[in-house]
């Protein structure tokens, strides 16, 4: 655990965090994250929302992801061979 102090962000009050917590967490300049309540608890995440292109339908992209996730495994073999068609 660590403490960060609250600074003056214009009208506002921030955060800032150490580049070693930026790294640890996965986190560069202009990530988004998800900030959730939980009592006198806030919980940040990394916005894993990723914003389409235009032109690219949430359901085409839903099932690319299946598709990868079915053949994950068969991807990690040793050795993989295409042909061209």
């Amino acid at each position: 655990m660590a403490i960060r102090k609250l600074t003056k962000v214009g009208n506002s009050l921030g955060i800032t965090f150490p580049v070693e917590m930026l790294k640890t967490a996965n986190l560069a300049f202009g990530d988004e994250l998800e900030v959730e309540f939980k009592g006198e608890e806030i919980i940040l995440r990394k916005n894993k929302n990723v914003k389409l292109p235009k032109g690219v339908d949430a359901e085409f992209m839903e099932m690319l992801s299946d598709v990868i996730k079915e053949h994950d495994e068969a991807s990690k073999g040793e050795s993989l061979i295409f042909s061209r068609v």
